[in-house]
């Protein structure tokens, strides 16, 4: 087994990574920047080593600096976590020849799924069913404008190198097509330094359902069941379950098979997520693969009862999986609600800064990931999700009133939260009654009034409506 393990992330991910590690026997080694210097995976990790200031491409994404403190700690692998460099196939080369394993995919299998345009073409030869659109990047609007003629409106512009939920964008109508083509280019171009983009048709009101899949160097896959994804704002989840209300068993081995034959088909090591949208009719296509541990995988965790970190780490140092898809059963319900330093309702504006007082829940049934405490400054920098709060109960509605009794019990004072979005949202029939989509959060904000807009109203009607 690895000796030292370098975390090359920070936050509550570093944090998970340390854990598993400690309870393996590895040692670790955490990097940071200066911000993050106070950081509880600074402190948790046997060693740490500074790698520059606050903005990621001085730091996190500086792959020399992480190289050499790989060198100087003499670590014998390095995980990426998720984010920063954990789908950049660059890095995974590259700790191969500085002689790290690389706690993931190999730089090859890493640039073939992550490039959306690809990742479609071998779905279709593994007979995974795709949505129908472009088969390679669209070069221009005249040749996009014919393949959304053909395939019809509504259509999905997205860039071929995405992730994250940006670079993507929803086309309703031929009037909008240039300027949105340009937007996405210029997004895709920023975000991923790759313009490329590719079409595909928008399916209107579908789930968004992911599968968990792991495979190991000797052929062996298994799947470990569905997490429900739907709730999400800009292409980026907020609440995440397992199992889905929606999925039955029929079509949840349906959709586990087609992801292995997916994973297999480009003999794929470790964990991964393969991504479905599934419609009303319970039509299925996929989206893309995840080459990497993702930010949901508790909600797997609490339904399973594996360590999905400890058995990334396994699989990556060689060993064999060991287990069997029969040996998989799905324990009772899990939600993961992420708590972002956010202000909701005000176009999810960014909040950091100081955390003056913090209380998490306990109790059974109630899971914690998070790198934050009182006193904690949160940096600018970074992704602004500061925590995940997880249950785990004996059936759906069980853990709904677990997590609002969770959500009640959390207290952060300092910076604005999705704490206050999050109750509305469990308190919500549709939302309670397992009906909704990828457009519920959208819809749900549009309805449901915020705090500031009912003190305003009440504020109006004691000034006779005047204001």
């Amino acid at each position: 087994m690895f000796k030292k393990i370098l975390i090359a992330n920070r936050g509550e991910i570093a944090i998970r990574i340390i854990r598993a590690c400690k309870e393996m026997g590895i040692k670790t080694v955490a990097v940071y920047s200066k911000p993050d210097e106070l950081s509880l995976h600074v402190k948790f990790a046997d060693e740490a080593i500074c790698i520059g200031e606050g903005p990621p491409i001085k730091s996190y994404l500086n792959i020399p600096r992480i190289i050499a403190a790989g060198e100087i700690t003499n670590a014998d692998a390095i995980h990426p976590g998720y984010g920063f460099l954990a789908e950049n196939g660059q890095f995974s080369q590259i700790c191969k020849d500085n002689d790290f394993s690389f706690i993931g995919p190999d730089g090859d299998i890493i640039d073939l799924m992550g490039n959306k345009v690809n990742a479609r073409n071998v779905a279709n030869q593994a007979e995974v069913p795709i949505i129908p659109g472009s088969k390679i990047a669209v070069s221009n609007i005249d040749e996009l404008t014919e393949i959304c003629n053909n395939i019809g409106y509504p259509i999905m512009l997205k860039a071929s190198a995405g992730g994250g939920g940006k670079g993507m964008r929803v086309v309703d109508e031929p009037s909008m097509l240039e300027q949105s083509f340009s937007i996405v280019k210029s997004e895709a171009d920023k975000a991923f330094n790759n313009a490329d983009i590719y079409v595909e048709k928008f399916v209107k009101d579908a789930r968004h359902i992911e599968i968990q899949i792991m495979g190991d160097k000797f052929g062996n896959y298994i799947h470990l069941g569905e997490r429900e994804c739907s709730i999400q704002r800009s292409n980026q989840k907020l609440i995440e379950e397992s199992p889905s209300s929606f999925i039955d068993e029929s079509l949840r081995n349906t959709l586990g098979q087609k992801a292995i034959d997916l994973a297999k088909s480009v003999k794929y090591v470790g964990v991964g997520t393969v991504e479905f949208l599934v419609d009303d009719d319970k039509n299925y296509y996929f989206i893309e693969m995840n080459t990497r541990i993702q930010v949901e995988h508790t909600v797997t965790e609490m339904v399973t009862m594996l360590d999905l970190i400890k058995e990334q780490i396994r699989l990556h140092h060689g060993e064999e999986l060991l287990i069997k898809q029969d040996m998989i059963s799905i324990k009772g319900h899990s939600i993961e609600c992420r708590i972002n330093a956010e202000d909701p309702f005000n176009n999810f504006i960014p909040s950091p800064g100081k955390i003056e007082s913090l209380h998490f829940p306990g109790g059974i049934g109630i899971r914690i990931d998070s790198h934050v405490y009182a006193g904690y400054d949160i940096p600018p920098f970074y992704d602004s999700m500061i925590g995940k709060l997880i249950v785990h109960a004996s059936n759906r509605k069980k853990a709904i009133i677990r997590m609002k009794r969770a959500i009640d019990e959390t207290i952060i004072e300092g910076p604005n939260t999705t704490i206050p979005l999050l109750e509305k949202i469990l308190l919500n029939d549709d939302f309670i009654n397992g009906n909704f989509n990828i457009n519920f959060l959208d819809k749900f904000l549009k309805e449901e009034p915020n705090d500031q807009d009912s003190d305003l109203l009440e504020n109006d009607e004691e000034n006779g409506g005047n204001n």
